[in-house]
């Protein structure tokens, strides 16, 4: 089954829950209103159906191969890439002064998930180097954003992140790789970085590296770490593409699942050492190397929303198609199709549900971000700064953890044929699984969410959100219907379990770090299940007016009708969690580690 965008979706979420009409209102996005989205989204909806999703399939039974150093991308790859890259999606949300189109992450975004609902393999080599462009406009020096930035704007050039090593996976201050000054400024970068995706292929004239290394006579641990570009070919005066420098693709890994992505271990220095080039200042690299990370994070949230629709799009297809068993209240003496079952209709409404409230929460997320950096009052982007930090790690964390419940629910509709590869809906479960692990596995994404977003402020931060839920409550109350008075009682019980974890979490972190720990991913989950539950609730509220107004009555009635289901279904789930996180605690620390 081929791949259709959800366009009403996503506008409805863009216009009425992240307010792209106001961003529009922020000097440097004028010209990023509605009509804009509309059309960029509906240009990249035809660039991800009627390009990407044909190479998915082909991309997981022909993956990329490796032989003698070279990589070859799976048939068709290369040319689609070259098509993105002249369509201008690799530039669509970085600075016009760099070649690039300047929308806000709230267009930028949505159009992300397109393509990784399209081909998740093909994405992650533009995520990669988004992330890389990102670190470059925030510490790169003049003359390393001369060099590089247009031509990875313009997807000439791709770019990489390096980070983990064989000894050094999450834990950083183990990295080993060295980088030795020399007399022209530049540096020799030596040592081995492991799971680098797209860290070797040929769909680039160009691969821009960005490598975390210790300089010469650093500090150890994570102080000590510095960052540096490192070019696969060295860049000629006139900016072209020069010699082969001293990096080189040793192997590429065979995975579960996004098999065409190539994830390489690259050797530096074998050769006398890999030229590089320092990123800011020494010993400041894992600083800057985060902004790249946050950006990742972000978007392998997007993916996990991303596959969700996928599998949630192939199982209603199968659903309507696939005749079993006559329906249980005997309303038709035949067998029909499956969606007529309960079961199966509540596990569609459990991956709509989900899919639809994570792309709610992101989108508003996407449009705090746009707000923390461009509006013109600093107060507002330091509101907004804070609301955005606050969901990073559940927009990651959640979303992705949501994508395996509901990539796995796609099997179960299936049922036998979910098993069988050759009816694909595997490949989205297998390819799906990775986005709990990279950039950083949903447990560290939790004990951000602890003690970067919760405890430093106290708690301020998450509880000021329980503000803003509270006042959508009201909204819900005022409004009077019987969802819409449903919602609330679910959302309220949710938000006042929030806040109980919020101050369970602020209060005892330092005193009872084991005890907060030990439901740091329980209260991830209860956060983010919250928020696009809110997220949802909101959209409750639009869609009645819009019903009332006339508009789209079938599509406004199947929103409300969403967001009930979660609320019934999935908001309650909150409170039991609230239990284990704060009762729990002893069950998970009580037990000898030589009893495992």
């Amino acid at each position: 089954m081929s791949y259709k965008a959800p366009l009403k979706d996503m506008l409805f979420d863009i216009q009425h829950l992240a307010n792209i009409d106001q961003i529009a209102q922020i000097p440097g996005f004028e010209d990023a209103g509605f009509d804009t989205a509309q059309a960029v989204l509906e240009e990249c909806a035809k660039f991800s159906e009627g390009v990407l999703s044909p190479l998915n399939w082909e991309g997981d039974k022909n993956p990329s191969s490796w032989k003698d150093g070279v990589v070859s991308t799976t048939p068709g790859f290369k040319e689609a890439f070259k098509q993105y890259a002249e369509g201008g999606w690799q530039g669509l949300q970085h600075p016009a002064d760099f070649g690039g189109q300047g929308l806000p992450k709230t267009i930028g975004a949505v159009c992300g998930e397109m393509v990784n609902s399209a081909n998740m393999s093909f994405a992650l080599c533009p995520m990669l180097t988004d992330g890389a462009i990102e670190a470059l406009l925030t510490a790169g020096s003049d003359a390393l954003k001369a060099v590089y930035l247009e031509k990875l704007v313009s997807g000439e050039w791709t770019g990489t992140m390096n980070l983990t090593e064989p000894q050094a996976g999450s834990d950083l201050a183990a990295v080993r790789t060295r980088a030795e000054p020399q007399a022209d400024g530049s540096y020799k970068v030596f040592g081995t970085k492991i799971y680098i995706t797209y860290g070797e292929h040929d769909m680039a004239a160009n691969i821009v590296h960005l490598v975390l290394a210790r300089a010469s006579g650093a500090p150890e641990g994570v102080k000590g770490i510095s960052l540096f570009v490192v070019p696969k070919f060295m860049v000629n005066a006139d900016g072209s593409v020069g010699a082969r420098n001293d990096v080189h693709c040793v192997s590429i890994e065979h995975k579960l699942g996004i098999k065409a992505s190539p994830t390489a271990v690259l050797q530096f220095g074998d050769h006398g050492g890999a030229v590089g080039y320092i990123v800011g200042e020494e010993n400041r690299g894992l600083e800057y190397m985060f902004i790249m990370m946050n950006a990742a994070r972000y978007a392998v949230g997007v993916q996990g929303i991303a596959m969700a629709e996928r599998a949630y799009q192939k199982a209603v297809s199968f659903a309507k198609d696939r005749v079993q068993s006559r329906p249980v209240d005997g309303s038709i003496k035949a067998s029909v199709a499956i969606i007529h079952h309960p079961d199966v209709k509540r596990m569609l409404m459990t991956m709509r549900a989900y899919t639809e409230g994570c792309r709610a929460m992101a989108a508003v997320a996407a449009a705090a971000y746009d707000a923390a950096h461009q509006h013109l009052d600093a107060d507002v982007r330091k509101q907004n700064l804070a609301f955005y930090e606050f969901m990073v790690p559940l927009v990651k964390g959640y979303s992705t953890e949501m994508s395996q419940e509901v990539t796995s629910l796609g099997i179960q509709v299936h049922g036998g044929m979910g098993f069988i590869e050759e009816t694909g809906a595997a490949q989205y479960y297998r390819d799906a699984k990775i986005l709990t692990i990279y950039e950083g596995t949903t447990a560290i994404q939790a004990n951000d969410l602890v003690g970067r977003k919760t405890v430093r402020d106290g708690g301020q931060t998450a509880k000021g959100i329980a503000g803003q839920i509270e006042a959508t409550e009201n909204e819900l109350l005022a409004q009077g219907s019987a969802d819409a008075l449903a919602v609330a009682k679910r959302l309220k019980a949710a938000r006042e379990a929030f806040v109980h974890v919020v101050e369970f979490v602020a209060n005892n972190t330092r005193s009872q770090p084991n005890a907060v720990f030990a439901g740091s991913v329980p209260y991830l989950m209860l956060a983010g299940n919250v928020v696009a539950g809110w997220q949802l609730a909101r959209s409750l509220l639009v869609a009645q007016e819009q019903l009332a107004q006339g508009v789209d009555a079938a599509f406004m009635q199947a929103k409300i009708t969403t967001a009930r289901f979660y609320a019934d279904h999935l908001l309650t789930k909150v409170p039991g969690l609230r239990d284990s996180i704060v009762d729990g605690a002893d069950s998970v620390n009580a037990l000898a580690l030589d009893a495992f």
